[in-house]
């Protein structure tokens, strides 16, 4: 059974096409500059190497045509007919409070996206653009939407809600989301059985950190805190995010700088974090590079970095009572060995000793970086949030 997965951006389309049998990638690739000049198509077939199509792409309809036109090619493609492909599966951003899991698209699913665009005006409506595209190229196909909130969506009311007037939540659904829900749901699974855990009674810290960045605590399987909010610029410190921060910063920059409250969280989404803070890159390379040369303020962003990131962990460990392991992921937790250390340093307390050359060892891989005689397993797991969706998409057609 071959599922095709798709996340699609305002003017990008990312996809890969799995065989389910093996859960392999057959093929791959990356639909630019969609609706603007200079449009192209990056196509990677397994085994083979990539070729690029630049041909106008006004719309993602188009796009979808080229990508299906693409996989059936005579030189490149990787299936005979359309036809192979099963079912889509398609990254949803924003579920809201509504889907607690995976669904098969209709037309009150699409509703619901279009509804939750205010939480995530730049993402569910391409989101959404991706789904009838499909929808529009492969007829009698099924979708299924698979939400990044949706992982989060058994955490309990103390941990979602905001000590703000309850009306708030009431009228307007004002409450702790979460993002990233696909790496989370996968990294945690996985963490569980590489550590020999019993998911009923295991309790799990994920830590994806890359330019964006999240923390999440799995108890028995299940989220029940995570570190971004309403949106992605809640919890940690990320490439460009600020992430935690007093509220009244807002007004106080609004009101020194002669700024509206628009133009403040602009900065603290996009200017601020990493960039910010070391005022070099949002690229934590630069910044490690910096540090090494001597530079204090880059070294203060990276130490500032670790510090949040072991404090959530810590905090995590306290709402489940303890942690039976520890999991890194996404580009900085996969490939950054010494941010792991400057992390893990902060947990001792925990009965946690990293074993330095399992640590340098393991990049892009999964392995456990912690010795034999920690009390607490911590490992590195490459996330892959596309092979999550098609699990969950083959879990609803079969």
């Amino acid at each position: 059974m071959k599922i095709l997965v798709i996340n699609c951006g305002s003017s990008s389309l990312k996809y890969q096409l799995f065989d389910m049998e093996h859960e392999t990638v057959l093929a791959k690739g990356l639909c630019e500059r969609i609706g603007i000049d200079g449009s192209a198509l990056t196509h990677k077939p397994a085994g083979k190497d990539s070729c690029v199509v630049e041909k106008a792409m006004p719309d993602h309809k188009v796009a979808v045509q080229m990508v299906l036109d693409m996989l059936v090619d005579p030189v490149h493609g990787v299936i005979s007919d359309v036809s192979e492909i099963t079912a889509v599966g398609h990254r949803v951003v924003h579920g809201g409070q509504k889907y607690v899991g995976s669904v098969v698209v209709d037309e009150n699913v699409i509703k619901a996206i279009d509804e939750c665009a205010d939480f995530a005006p730049l993402h569910n409506p391409a989101n959404l653009t991706g789904i009838e595209a499909c929808q529009h190229a492969m007829p009698g196909v099924k979708h299924v939407a698979v939400f990044d909130t949706a992982f989060h969506q058994t955490m309990p009311d103390k941990a979602f809600m905001y000590a703000i007037p309850y009306d708030y939540y009431d009228k307007y659904g004002v409450r702790k989301y979460g993002f990233h829900g696909t790496s989370h749901a996968f990294v945690s699974k996985k963490a569980i059985e590489m550590a020999g855990l019993d998911k009923d009674n295991s309790k799990v810290i994920v830590c994806h950190i890359g330019n964006g960045g999240s923390c999440s605590a799995v108890l028995n399987g299940k989220c029940v805190d995570t570190s971004m909010g309403l949106t992605p610029l809640e919890g940690l410190i990320m490439g460009t995010r600020s992430g935690d921060i007093d509220a009244g910063v807002v007004q106080y920059i609004a009101n020194k700088e002669g700024k509206d409250v628009n133009e403040v969280l602009n900065i603290l989404n996009k200017k601020s974090g990493l960039l910010g803070l070391s005022g070099i890159s949002s690229d934590f390379r630069d910044v490690t590079k910096a540090s090494k040369e001597g530079n204090n303020q880059a070294e203060i962003a990276l130490e500032a970095f670790a510090y949040r990131v072991a404090k959530y962990v810590g905090s995590y460990a306290a709402a489940m009572n303890g942690v039976d392991a520890i999991a890194f992921t996404a580009g900085v937790g996969e490939n950054d060995a010494p941010m792991r250390q400057r992390i893990c340093k902060y947990f001792g307390y925990l009965g946690i000793t990293i074993d330095a050359d399992a640590n340098d060892k393991f990049r892009g891989t999964e392995g456990v970086i912690s010795t034999a005689d920690s009390k607490v397993k911590v490992m590195v797991i490459p996330t892959n949030e596309e092979l999550k969706i098609a699990q969950e998409t083959l879990e609803l057609v079969q």
